[in-house]
């Protein structure tokens, strides 16, 4: 019996461990219960219930009615995000679901990915944030003058946000220092002879700041029953989303102190030819926001691709009767078909690819434009508004589009079968019989 209650232990103890990596990664809780179920379930452990809440996995394991219950509690801190690392423990999840390792091999491969550290020098980190901030003031028109501000403005945020987050300052306050930085720098460009449009190099940097919200995964909890650990993240990315507000104000006030005008809203003009600058500025930021979050390089070229398409789908949607939010979702279902179709062909989680391939388009002028017209005395709402429709369209628009995308890959499906829950990451099976009375939300009922 000792001997039993170990080996349920250890099981349990992967498949927490697995599961933060998951969850530390932005993965949706209903992912991270199908995981870790999965884990335990391969491992030869039946009857397990999993709890996700924003900082804490749990598993309980109760064999039978008149034996007492096995429970174990993982706390998940905040950790960079490595889309490399979470490759290969999806690949460990995978070959051990599918009986190519056994739990001890699991392990070990577990282990030395999660010491390791990450695959690539930090300095190289920083210098692709720069690239995405460049390549987010190239979907706005701007010249090489704005690019290579916009690139120093977003290497510097990194590096401030590094320091600040060694001195264990919380997240709140590195989004303040990050969005004053930015729109401190654009007010020393606007205050030189330089002819510079200060309002792109302000969205340049509040769309990397945006880029490492958990919209996506707080999106899917709220869609996907598990209210606890969406009302968390959504509060944890509105309080990330109120620190940027926080230091562009403060930067907007420093410009109308020095008597700096920073209301310049045009993004650059329309033509054929702007449209596909627009759209390799979108390729070229969504690419260098997966290197900097460590993706393997099979996936930043496939990102590169889904990113460039999705932002021209959205120009051309949202220019027409429906609007940037409109146009945000139907881009957004199409990276989420992508991602579906094309997370296998390159060994990746569709996360690797979804959450880069959006950084484009996330609503850094919307925001900007409210800040701004606020400052001014004017009326800023309705764009704050329409940023925050954006967002949520950007996150719902991809678990549509995984919705849509398994006919593709399910041809056998049987017609009027359920569809699958959507995974952006975990193995590709259908939860075990033994295991279903874990439903998504069924944990959080309470």
């Amino acid at each position: 019996m000792a001997g039993e209650r170990a080996d349920v232990y250890q099981s349990l103890d992967l498949a927490l461990r697995v599961g933060e990596v998951l969850l530390s990664s932005g993965a949706g809780a209903s992912d991270v219960v199908a995981t870790m179920v999965a884990v335990t379930h391969a491992c030869g452990v039946r009857r397990v219930t999993a709890d996700v809440t924003f900082v804490d996995l749990t598993l309980h394991h109760q064999p039978s009615a008149d034996e007492p219950a096995a429970t174990q509690v993982r706390r998940v801190g905040r950790r960079p995000v490595d889309y490399g690392q979470l490759t290969q423990v999806d690949e460990i999840v995978q070959d051990l679901v599918d009986g190519r390792a056994d739990r001890e091999e699991a392990r070990a491969r577990l282990a030395r990915v999660v010491s390791t550290g990450h695959a690539r020098p930090r300095w190289t980190v920083t210098l692709a944030l720069g690239v995405t901030g460049a390549g987010i003031a190239m979907t706005l028109g701007g010249d090489v003058l704005v690019c290579t501000l916009a690139f120093v403005a977003a290497c510097a945020i990194d590096r401030t946000k590094v320091r600040l987050a060694g001195e264990a300052l919380p997240m709140f306050y590195q989004q303040v220092a990050g969005g004053l930085i930015a729109s401190v720098l654009a007010v020393v460009a606007a205050a030189t002879p330089l002819d510079v449009n200060p309002s792109q190099v302000v969205t340049a940097g509040i769309v990397v700041l945006l880029a490492g919200i958990g919209l996506v995964g707080a999106m899917q909890d709220a869609i996907m029953s598990f209210p606890v650990t969406a009302s968390a993240r959504l509060v944890d990315a509105t309080l990330a989303t109120v620190g940027i507000i926080a230091g562009v104000a403060g930067g907007l006030a420093v410009g109308g102190f020095l008597h700096v005008e920073l209301t310049n809203f045009e993004p650059g003009a329309s033509s054929l030819a702007a449209v596909g600058v627009m759209m390799a500025g979108a390729g070229i930021a969504a690419a260098a926001h997966a290197y900097g979050c460590y993706a393997p390089l099979r996936a930043v070229v496939v990102v590169a691709g889904v990113g460039a398409v999705a932002r021209g789908v959205s120009s051309a949607f949202a220019g027409g009767s429906l609007g940037a939010p409109w146009g945000a979702a139907v881009a957004a279902t199409g990276i989420g078909l992508a991602s579906y179709v094309l997370s296998s062909r390159v060994s990746v989680p569709a996360l690797a690819i979804v959450v880069p391939s959006i950084a484009p388009l996330l609503p850094g002028l919307a925001i900007y434009r409210g800040l701004a017209l606020l400052a001014d005395g004017k009326d800023g709402v309705p764009d704050l508004a329409t940023a925050a429709l954006t967002a949520v369209s950007l996150a719902a628009g991809v678990i549509l589009g995984h919705y849509l995308a398994q006919p593709v890959r399910q041809e056998a499906q049987r017609l009027g079968a359920r569809l699958a829950l959507p995974r952006l990451v975990g193995p590709r099976t259908r939860r075990h019989p033994d295991d279903a009375g874990t439903q998504p939300g069924d944990q959080q009922a309470t």
